[in-house]
């Protein structure tokens, strides 16, 4: 069910119970989470999982090792707090990107970007370069792109 990998490890396959990882993973506190398999532990996280298409069941996840001061690649994803005002003038608040990529090494990982959206009236939206982002992380999207906004309901 599982494949953890790295640059210049050999794969390590392995099998968890399904309903108690993705427990777990939905409730993690940060990106990263520690496994043990066998007598090995090792940081990862989710790079990738597969759902079967019928029944939506979990099938495989291909969780990356990390390592310490190598750069990789990650999707962060997005939290929103606050009622956006445009909400009382018949606006929906829209996410556009549920997870931003970026590039940095493991000890600056951000565990999420938390977007404060209760200013926003219909027609404004928050964009990539709008982040407030940690020293060392390279954002690898369109900075002119948004990430969430209110649109005017139809």
């Amino acid at each position: 069910m599982a494949n953890l990998y790295a640059k210049g490890m050999e794969n390590v396959h392995a099998t968890f119970k399904t309903n108690d990882f993705i427990r777990f993973v939905k409730h993690k506190p940060h990106l990263d989470f520690m496994v043990k398999v066998g007598q090995e532990s090792y940081n990862v996280v989710v790079q990738a999982y597969q759902k079967d298409p019928i029944t939506n069941t979990l099938i495989h996840v291909d969780l990356l090792v990390l390592q310490k001061g190598l750069k990789s690649k990650f999707l962060i994803p997005v939290k929103t707090t606050g009622t956006p005002v445009g909400l009382k003038n018949k606006g929906i608040l829209m996410l556009s990107k549920a997870r931003v990529r970026v590039e940095c090494v493991p000890e600056d990982l951000p565990a999420h970007f938390e977007l404060d959206v209760s200013a926003l009236d219909v027609g404004d939206a928050i964009l990539v370069r709008d982040l407030q982002v940690p020293a060392h992380v390279n954002v690898l999207e369109n900075p002119n792109n948004a990430i969430v906004g209110v649109i005017k309901a139809k």
